[in-house]
């Protein structure tokens, strides 16, 4: 297991390790004590599973309060996976970073509490399954619009499928619920390895 920081502070990208052969893998999606080991010591309460088709944009979603940090894992199919800083205050507000996700590669992304999450899908189909530290609660479920252009996220998909709340989801700068900003304590990293990421404005 390998941990690679991204450029957007406090998201990182996990490696697993899979033991192949003629017979296909096996990985491990989760271990308490060895995730802790690498600062990841929140646990998992809730376990979520979408699929979706190609070209379909899930996002940009976020719990306040209440907020959720999510483990994002693609079983099948590849998806670009997307988190967005919105903690008023952090020196990174506004900012997203995005990377590969697919049954292949053996990533997943982790999303502490306090970011904005969303996704693409660039195969035909994909499974998709969300870890999360703290439980669903539609009381407390926002959206950010998915297009904002003062974000300007670039989701690897030309002509997108989204949910109608998605669609009316307000921009950044209308939103009236946003976490507080925090510091969190540091993983420890691989020596190489950067996820792609982008500045507001």
């Amino acid at each position: 297991m390998k941990i690679f920081a991204t450029d957007l502070s406090d998201v990182f990208i996990i490696e697993m390790k899979a033991f192949s052969d003629d017979r296909g893998f096996i990985k491990e999606l989760w271990n308490a004590p060895r995730y802790l080991n690498y600062g990841l010591g929140v646990p998992s309460v809730q376990t979520n599973f979408s699929r979706s088709r190609k070209d379909v944009v899930r996002g940009l979603h976020y719990q306040e309060p209440h907020g959720q940090g999510k483990l994002v894992t693609v079983l099948s199919g590849e998806v670009f996976d997307v988190a967005v800083d919105i903690r008023q205050g952090s020196p990174n507000f506004g900012k997203w970073t995005g990377t590969i996700l697919s049954g292949d590669n053996h990533r997943q992304l982790w999303i502490p509490p306090g970011f904005a999450h969303g996704f693409a899908v660039l195969s035909d189909n994909a499974d998709f399954l969300y870890q999360c530290t703290a439980p669903y609660d539609p009381r407390c479920e926002h959206a950010i619009r998915w297009d904002d252009p003062v974000i300007g996220i670039d989701w690897q998909v030309k002509n997108p499928i989204l949910a109608a709340k998605d669609q009316a989801a307000p921009l950044l700068s209308e939103a009236k619920v946003l976490p507080p900003y925090y510091p969190l304590p540091p993983l420890i990293v691989s020596d190489n390895g950067r996820a792609a990421s982008r500045d507001a404005g």
